[in-house]
């Protein structure tokens, strides 16, 4: 027997694998359906239906929906009895209920956009050049923003910012202000803001499409007196010499093109007293070869989409998704901090670290 053969990687293994991985891609294509087209909410809110009645409900053709409704059955996402087709309680969490804190629907948008581009990140790999964030279109972009909604409304400003004292001591003052870079929908904005009534949260962000979205956010939320967004960058705000309480940037560090800049300005921002906070991905400070499910999950978010995203403007530091946390410490040196603080948050996705 091989070592290869030994440790399992043998051709019939690999075609098993491909074959799985397959029907995976086409659960998340049809999920994709179910979430674009509402097809899930109007299933959750209307209970058992047939296709006829899916039809009506969702504003589709019948003969997609009876198809749709037939292949997500035999997958086992809905239920199948008396020719009536239903989505479990259990599910409806998942896949409509975006108030609730296990809404993962959201990730089908942003793996079938990432995947929409990946002729043009073929192009980008023969030549080295970048994909903005804006070729991924809107179901990237809301995809994310509705994707991390529910950790920001349900834990950000209820568990984590609360476990870290300074933090929490600083906001809880009267008229404490906060600067968040690369804000995307804006939720972590909005969730500071409803955890900690006596402060305004300030947003900058170039992408237009964000700032749209998160103003839109912010005033369904009933919070535009309190929580604003700029299609500025962070260089361009801490230009204007204003300082705040805390600055903070959350997953998005490693999308940019010039880390090391983005964090000047965020130690700008933050003056001589504020108080720098640094979410982003859980990944183990070095590379070992084969890794766990997050860092697996992390390198496909890094080869099709945050590394062409970060070398879409040059020069790059080409960071890509997997910034590990010995990286993120030599950007902050370079950008003038002292150190670098990794806080003992538990979170399965996101590590927290406060710049000094």
């Amino acid at each position: 027997m091989t070592t290869d053969q030994a440790r399992g990687r043998t051709s019939a293994a690999l075609v098993e694998r491909m074959f799985a991985a397959s029907l995976a891609a086409f659960d998340v294509y049809g999920m994709f359906l179910g979430e674009r087209l509402g097809l899930y909410r109007a299933l959750a809110k209307a209970g058992p239906m047939e296709a006829a009645g899916l039809a009506r409900a969702a504003g589709i053709d019948e003969r997609y929906a009876r198809e749709w409704l037939e292949q997500q059955a035999a997958t086992g996402v809905l239920e199948y009895v008396d020719g009536l087709f239903s989505l479990p309680g259990e599910y409806a969490a998942v896949l409509a209920d975006r108030d609730d804190p296990n809404y993962f629907a959201p990730i089908v948008r942003m793996i079938t956009a990432a995947a929409g581009q990946l002729p043009r990140v073929v192009s980008a790999f023969r030549t080295g050049a970048g994909l903005g964030w804006d070729a991924y279109g809107l179901d990237m972009i809301e995809g994310q923003s509705e994707l991390n909604r529910p950790f920001f409304m349900h834990q950000l400003g209820q568990e984590v910012l609360p476990a870290i004292p300074a933090i929490h001591e600083r906001l809880s003052r009267p008229n404490a202000s906060v600067a968040e870079i690369g804000f995307g929908g804006g939720w972590a904005s909005i969730a500071i803001a409803k955890a900690y009534p006596g402060t305004t949260v300030e947003g900058f962000d170039p992408d237009e499409a964000s700032v749209e979205i998160a103003t839109t956010n912010a005033r369904d939320s009933g919070l535009s007196r309190r929580v604003t967004f700029s299609g500025i960058d962070g260089a361009s705000a801490a230009a204007s010499g204003r300082t705040f309480d805390v600055v903070c940037a959350f997953e998005c560090i490693h999308d940019v093109a010039n880390p090391v800049a983005v964090l000047i300005a965020m130690r700008k921002l933050a003056g001589e007293s504020g108080i720098v906070l640094v979410m982003d991905e859980r990944v183990p400070d070095q590379f070992k070869g084969e890794a766990d499910d997050v860092e697996k999950f992390m390198y496909g978010w890094s080869v099709t989409t945050c590394l062409p995203n970060g070398r879409a403007e040059a020069p790059s530091a080409a960071t890509g998704t997997v910034m590990r946390a010995p990286i993120l410490e030599r950007y902050a040196v370079e950008a003038g901090f002292g150190g670098m603080e990794v806080l003992d948050v538990e979170n399965d996705f996101f590590r927290f670290y406060l710049l000094k």
